[in-house]
């Protein structure tokens, strides 16, 4: 009979909770979410004019920097990313990120603690304390083991550890983004150190003609063929020239230190030997857009983790309008008494569920909805913005590097008739049917394209670094299903 007894109050208690939490599903109600949502949304591929088919494309190493060639660019690379305070920086941020993962985590499972503690007390006289207690002082103690388990019924915690882990995919794309930005930045330093190395020569081999065109305007002067107007135009040849040396070198310097800082070595020199523009080999790069850029690029990868975890938080704020169910449970001792604390008697246990019902809050709910909604439309705008940006980007990049390469053809060909001309100048002063001064003269033109040659050299492989970036620099994103590319 007695266990007849047992069996049917845990039978009532048990029929007792599930009409408590079905009385709860519909009291919830009184707290409502109705009408408030993102308002904006994700652009795709074929609204951002991308190929809709994906056609030949060039697959980029994700140590692209080594296709040039050349073994002092890969080591100062490779040095900076080592290096580089702000990369450690960000991998500071992903630990962070990961650690918030980490403690959402956590938050799902079950509680266990532990505590003691002990309380010498006056008991009140003149309350509901019974005597032989009132207007006593004794010592009180407990010592027991607390628990708790949130039953995660409608996805809060399910929704916060998405949140968390797309935030930690953010931050983690966010590092390749800024590894792929400092490479870009290394090369184009060196590149354009080795430019501004070329045209040096150039500048020197310059101020050289000019000093021998004035030597020849001094003879003739004094044989009597020119006159001090001739002379004259001719020093004031010598200043400028020297002028284009001097601020070549100053930007050699900073250039120089501009690499070093890079590198993590400043006022070191770290490139020592520069080679020429022409040693250092092209890289193949695309002709038309990928229609597969959104997946390539780590910002645009970060921006749309970003939107993931704001949808989930939007999730998590939806949930909380919902019942939040807790089993809780402790055992232990307590006591009046320190010396019967672990005595015979004082167990204390208990068991049972904790509901929380969000019923009238004053509209802290639906404003926190709403905040987060409207955290969602930032983030999908971020992500809209990222990636109109990135194509404009890519589409500049592809345009400059076909447009260079269409120059390059024109000037080759115009210091080719320079040289062609510089040519037939010395053959005709060997001949003695013309003067030094017009050898000279054809040979300021030749310099001039070459000047312009060195020029269009660095931008192209300036050019060439610029659209790698652009096009993700081997980075391959793993992005949520709404906006993988196919």
């Amino acid at each position: 009979m007695r266990l007849d007894h047992q069996k049917a109050g845990v039978r009532t208690r048990l029929t007792q909770s599930a009409v408590l939490i079905v009385a709860a599903l519909g009291l919830s109600a009184c707290a409502s979410m109705s009408g408030i949502q993102a308002q904006a949304t994700l652009r795709d591929a074929a609204s951002l004019g991308l190929p809709v088919e994906p056609g030949v494309s060039v697959t980029l190493d994700a140590q692209w920097w080594r296709e040039f060639g050349d073994e002092q660019l890969n080591r100062l690379v490779e040095q900076a990313l080592a290096t580089s305070p702000s990369l450690r920086i960000v991998q500071a941020r992903m630990a962070r990120a990961q650690a918030g993962v980490d403690v959402t985590d956590a938050a799902s499972g079950p509680q266990l603690n532990a505590g003691i503690d002990a309380t010498r007390q006056l008991f009140t006289a003149n309350g509901l304390i019974p005597p032989p207690l009132a207007g006593k002082i004794y010592e009180t103690g407990t010592a027991q083991f607390s628990g708790s388990w949130e039953l995660d019924f409608f996805g809060k915690n399910r929704a916060a550890l998405d949140a968390a882990l797309g935030n930690a995919r953010a931050t983690q794309a966010d590092a390749d983004a800024a590894r792929m930005l400092l490479a870009s930045h290394v090369v184009r330093s060196y590149v354009q150190l080795v430019r501004l190395n070329e045209q040096l020569a150039v500048a020197q081999r310059l101020l050289a003609q000019r000093q021998q065109a004035l030597h020849l305007v001094q003879d003739r002067v004094n044989a009597g063929l020119d006159t001090r107007l001739e002379l004259r135009q001719s020093e004031g040849t010598l200043p400028d020239a020297r002028l284009q040396i001097e601020t070549l070198q100053e930007q050699l310097t900073l250039a120089r230190n501009a690499l070093s800082a890079l590198v993590g070595q400043p006022n070191r020199a770290v490139a020592p030997d520069l080679p020429t523009l022409s040693a250092i080999k092209n890289i193949a790069n695309a002709a038309t857009l990928p229609s597969d850029l959104l997946g390539r690029r780590a910002d645009i990868a970060a921006a749309r983790w970003r939107v993931e975890a704001a949808t989930q938080d939007v999730s998590s704020a939806r949930s909380q309008f919902y019942p939040n169910i807790n089993l809780v449970a402790f055992a232990g001792f307590s006591s009046i008494g320190l010396d019967r604390l672990l005595g015979a008697g004082s167990e204390q246990w208990g068991v049972g569920p904790a509901l929380h019902l969000p019923l009238f809050d004053g509209g802290r709910l639906r404003a926190n909805l709403r905040g987060k909604a409207a955290e969602l439309d930032a983030a999908i705008e971020s992500y809209n913005a990222t990636v109109i940006d990135a194509v404009r980007e890519a589409a500049d990049q592809l345009a400059s590097t076909q447009a260079i390469g269409r120059q390059q053809v024109e000037q080759r060909a115009a210091q080719s008739f320079a040289e062609n001309a510089y040519d037939i100048a010395v053959q005709r002063y060997e001949a003695g049917l013309g003067n030094y001064l017009q050898v000279l003269t054809s040979e300021t033109t030749v310099l001039s394209q070459r000047r312009q040659g060195v020029d269009l050299a660095a931008r192209a492989l300036d050019t060439q670094v610029a659209l790698i970036r652009a096009l993700g620099g081997g980075y391959r994103a793993e992005l949520p299903a709404a906006t993988a590319q196919k």
